[in-house]
């Protein structure tokens, strides 16, 4: 048995720099035709020139195959000469970071819906941009969320001409807000598809399940996964990979992120024919990002059959979702 996915995409993902880049890129690029790169560098993607780059050190890793979807780091650098100058180098997405909220977050925005940001914001929807959040706060963990929501709103019906996409929805309650606005979009993490507080916690605790926004509780991933399996148009894939060396994960001070970049079709397409879902993939991970973000994917058909997928104990010292364990779904070469 054969799955044939046509230019998936990835509307989240973390690629790093440097030897890290040349680590991860290719594993990404093997599987999709294009994915959203964050700019959450050290130090950040602020500008048009800095952007483009990134962007040709991770395509010459690639190869032109992949796109690169870059974006800017949100800040009150952003200036309206600058958003121009980064349409002008096709570059339309910018990411909001809540300051100190996740890995490498700290030059992110303390006061989110001050007058400063609101003139971006309206720079932004102006020029046609889309504005990728991080939506959280620095509340009590499982909070944080749903803490966010009235800003989310607030940003939505102030600017109801710019797109916004949040990111990597872990909680329930967060569905409802992105569906009342016509505006506002979605993206879904593998790992919130598949684990709760019990996977990370209930046992021994696991660092490799261990991110931000945290897996929370059995009904909020079934209420991911029954959006995820209805192929909603609201909602994309966004996986959300981020790979931390081995030595960073299983620490005391465990950087926040899931690597879940070389198992992200095979556990995608496992989880969905489990669910009696496996028609409402191609929507999820193919269809619903080009119609939310307004691009045209490269042409590129990615098959999958159905065999064992022994995934490696590590990726360059990095360790993947389901290191040691098999998949019923591998790529094709």
């Amino acid at each position: 048995m054969t799955l044939t996915l046509n230019s998936p995409c990835d509307m989240h993902l973390h690629v790093r720099d440097g030897a890290m880049l040349a680590n991860v890129a290719p594993i990404s690029s093997a599987q999709f035709a294009a994915a959203v790169i964050m700019p959450n560098l050290l130090p950040p993607i602020l500008n048009a020139d800095d952007a483009l780059a990134y962007k040709d050190r991770i395509l010459a890793i690639t190869g032109e195959s992949f796109l690169p979807l870059m974006s800017l780091f949100f800040s009150p650098k952003l200036t309206l000469q600058e958003i121009r100058h980064a349409k002008n180098a096709g570059i339309r997405l910018t990411k909001l970071y809540p300051q100190g909220v996740t890995t490498n977050s700290a030059k992110g925005i303390r006061e989110i819906l001050c007058e400063e940001n609101l003139q971006i914001f309206e720079n932004l929807q102006n020029e046609g941009f889309i504005l990728c959040i991080h939506s959280e706060t620095n509340g009590f963990v499982l909070e944080r969320e749903h803490d966010f929501l009235p800003i989310l709103a607030e940003i939505a019906r102030s600017f109801p001409r710019l797109t916004l996409v949040m990111e990597h929805i872990s909680d329930a309650r967060s569905l409802e807000v992105v569906q009342s606005f016509p505006n506002t979009f979605g993206t879904i993490t593998l790992h919130h598809l598949l684990f709760t507080l019990d996977d990370l916690l209930g046992g021994a605790l696991n660092p490799h399940v261990f991110c931000k926004p945290c897996v929370k509780l059995p009904r909020d991933m079934q209420a991911l996964r029954d959006v995820a399996f209805s192929g909603n148009p609201k909602f994309c894939f966004g996986s959300d990979s981020a790979p931390h060396l081995r030595t960073h994960k299983e620490c005391s001070q465990c950087g926040a992120g899931v690597f879940s970049a070389p198992v992200a079709l095979s556990a995608l397409a496992e989880l969905f024919e489990n669910h009696g879902a496996l028609q409402s993939l191609s929507a999820f991970v193919c269809e619903n990002a080009p119609k939310i973000y307004h691009f045209t994917p490269p042409q590129k058909a990615v098959q999958l059959r159905k065999a064992r997928f022994d995934v490696a104990e590590e990726y360059g010292g990095v360790v993947s979702l389901f290191a040691g364990k098999s998949l019923s779904w591998i790529l094709c070469d």
